[in-house]
């Protein structure tokens, strides 16, 4: 059982519950839920990209069955792959062992996802389907890239509902007080008051996504749209991660953090660089626009001159031919 409050903003202690409602004997969490909506907003979101890149709705729903699945495997498996000593059991035979180990691993129901997982599966998922369908993979990567964070600023509330995913300790205004229960009763642990980060990065993607949705329809190149959700995503997390308690390492590297860091260095490259693209093009197209107009103006007195000449010669020869006459 566990108590959430914001001291701070007025809010007082009250009940979080980590399951929604039983069906048939099994608990459906709010964790599932909340995640299966962002999931579903999500797609819709991408549909409505669709309508101003032009593909197809089908193909849009078809390729969100598939990042959905193949997100979901990728972010299990980058999770157990940082996290394998959890999963591993070796107090068994070997068949004993590899079966617990292996169940562990697949037990997804039980918790342990991340992002960056599910973002690199997606990543070549669309790759593939937009190499199978011919769809240019920057259209495919602009619909998906922001529908991307839809599902983040909804999913983020997942780790709200089960307390987890918080900061260090603050005494900011908007500190978030955890009380947990020891035995499901009235015997508490001692209240911390930590960072929100589900907070911080839930508004952070969704500012990054009010911005990317009110430049989405002037964009300048194919890819745009995704570049800036990377390097807006990359740049947040990397902060925020920083305040975790949680954080995956690899040796004394918080790991999400590190990736976070990669992103938005490559991200801001990758835009550089195609804006370079761009503009070299726009310089390229007006410079063969004001030669093909300066070439007309050239021929055009070409030929005047020459009709000049050619009534000269024939004003000569008349008057040649006259001159003769009279001779």
């Amino acid at each position: 059982m566990t108590y959430v409050s914001f001291p701070g903003l007025g809010i007082e202690p009250f009940h979080m519950e980590r399951v929604a409602f039983s069906l048939f004997g099994i608990d459906v969490n709010w964790y599932g839920l909340i995640i299966t909506c962002g999931m579903i907003l999500a797609v819709a979101y991408a549909v409505r990209n669709a309508k101003t890149e032009r593909v197809k709705s089908d193909d849009v729903i078809d390729l969100a069955l598939y990042l959905i699945i193949f997100g979901i495997i990728g972010a299990r498996l980058y999770y157990v792959i940082m996290e394998f000593d959890r999963y591993l059991v070796s107090d068994g035979t070997f068949l004993e062992n590899l079966g617990k180990t292996l169940y562990n691993c697949v037990a997804v129901w039980n918790g342990g996802l991340a992002i960056y997982g599910g973002i690199i599966a997606g990543f070549l998922t669309a790759l593939v389907y937009a190499k199978k369908k011919r769809i240019r993979f920057g259209v495919i990567a602009d619909i998906a890239g922001p529908a991307v964070m839809v599902g983040q600023i909804i999913g983020r509330w997942g780790n709200f509902v089960n307390a987890e995913a918080f900061g260090s300790e603050t005494t900011l205004p908007w500190r978030m007080g955890i009380l947990k229960s020891m035995d499901g009763g009235e015997s508490f642990y001692s209240e911390m008051f930590v960072h929100p980060t589900f907070l911080y990065e839930s508004l952070w993607n969704l500012v990054g996504l009010i911005i990317i949705t009110l430049i989405y329809k002037k964009k300048k190149f194919h890819g745009q749209m995704f570049i800036s959700y990377m390097t807006w995503y990359g740049f947040g997390r990397m902060l925020i991660e920083g305040l975790r308690t949680d954080s995956l390492y690899v040796g004394n590297m918080r790991i999400s953090q590190f990736v976070g860091f990669v992103t938005f260095i490559a991200g801001v490259i990758l835009m550089i660089v195609n804006f370079r693209r761009v503009k070299e093009k726009k310089e390229e197209s007006y410079t063969a626009v004001y030669a093909k107009a300066a070439g007309g103006d050239t021929t055009e007195k070409n030929v005047t001159e020459e009709e000049e000449e050619n009534n000269g010669t024939k004003e000569e020869s008349e008057k040649e031919k006259k001159d003769g006459s009279t001779d």
